[in-house]
């Protein structure tokens, strides 16, 4: 499902509100979600699940192509950890 979709789901559902109202809504839940990711706090969402991020230490790699050494920073990347309702519902 696409964000667009999403809205456009949630704006059928709930004929009193104004697609636009849906749109701002869900714009202002994922901008607040990332911006949490981006100061480094996780986001629960009881049942849903957990959005965070992990740090990764740097390393040495290597270019497949090539197969010369590449020296990779450290750096953070998110994560999604489904919740236990989520899996149970998913898993039926």
């Amino acid at each position: 499902m696409t964000k667009s979709e999403l809205i456009e789901r949630i704006a059928m559902n709930n004929s009193h509100l104004y697609a636009s109202d849906v749109e701002r809504l869900v714009t202002t839940i994922f901008d607040r979600i990332k911006k949490a990711m981006i100061d480094g706090n996780r986001v629960e969402l009881r049942g849903f699940g957990v959005f965070g991020t992990k740090k990764r230490n740097s390393r040495v790699a290597r270019n497949p192509k090539t197969g010369a050494s590449v020296s990779v920073q450290e750096k953070s990347v998110p994560y999604f950890k489904a919740g236990r309702i989520l899996k149970k519902r998913i898993n039926i």
